[in-house]
């Protein structure tokens, strides 16, 4: 296992030095700067739409480096012919799967990070420069980091989505079926009770079963809750994490597995 931190620095070291990652962060730093202007325009919502519009800009921003540089993590390798000379090296197949996942879990972390500081830096500015107060939760709520942690397991799901179709698919599908299992993720809530508005009694059984396989990803989104300071117990955060972690790991299994068949020739 010791190549996978090694795999894991260099798909790292290449994520920093692609262009889409730099615009994507200074977009959104931008993005929660611009949030300050906007929330003038809203008497006493001011801090709440700032919390609101940045953890936003954080899942928004963070997807788009899962996965438009998730699906590259594999067509690259094979499209620059670099696949061959990895290959070459006494690494086993599963090795390269996890290295390359780890890699950009990293990159999406650092780039949680970033977003985080710079959303506490506009409260903050907020708070000691302008005296901006808040009735409903502290400016610079403890709270944010519990929306911003799940998040954080929320794009690594769907960075483990774009890894596990890139190893069988082209970049364009592998981008069009990340992001359709991501809507159909978020919306999957309105297939659990699907069957009582269908006659048909096999249609409803087909809604459960695509229920039962989708990615639940709402219950990751609790900014609602931490924007308007309402309490997210821990027994929810750690359920959800575990819910996280047990669907990134369904994913990676036969990833690697289709990775390690795939004919390179």
């Amino acid at each position: 296992m010791t190549a996978v931190p090694w795999i894991a620095v260099n798909v790292f070291r290449e994520s920093i030095r692609d262009k889409v990652f730099y615009n994507l962060v200074a977009f959104a730093i931008l993005l929660m700067g611009a949030s300050y202007l906007i929330g003038q325009l809203t008497a006493g919502q001011d801090v709440k739409m700032i919390k609101d519009l940045g953890l936003a800009a954080t899942s928004v921003f963070g997807l788009f480096i899962a996965i438009f540089i998730g699906i590259g993590l594999v067509s690259k390798e094979v499209e620059r012919r670099s696949i061959y000379s990895l290959l070459a090296k006494p690494v086993d197949r599963y090795q390269i799967v996890l290295g390359k996942y780890a890699g950009l879990v990293l990159t999406i972390g650092v780039n949680v990070a970033i977003m985080t500081v710079a959303l506490y830096a506009v409260l903050a500015y907020m708070q000691w420069a302008l005296g901006v107060g808040s009735s409903e939760a502290p400016v610079l709520d403890p709270a944010l980091l519990k929306a911003l942690g799940l998040t954080f397991i929320e794009l690594c799901l769907v960075t483990a989505l774009a890894l596990f179709f890139s190893t069988f698919s082209t970049p364009l599908l592998s981008a069009a079926l990340t992001f359709g299992f991501f809507v159909a993720g978020r919306l999957s809530n309105d297939l659990r009770n699907f069957d009582d508005v269908m006659q048909s009694s096999a249609g409803g059984r087909v809604a459960q079963a695509v229920y039962w396989v989708l990615p639940h990803l709402e219950a990751f989104n609790v900014r609602a809750q931490v924007v308007h300071g309402q309490p997210v117990p821990v027994a929810y955060l750690a359920m959800t994490a575990a819910y996280g972690v047990l669907y990134i790991a369904a994913l990676l299994v036969p990833a690697a597995v289709i990775f390690s068949r795939r004919d390179f020739k």
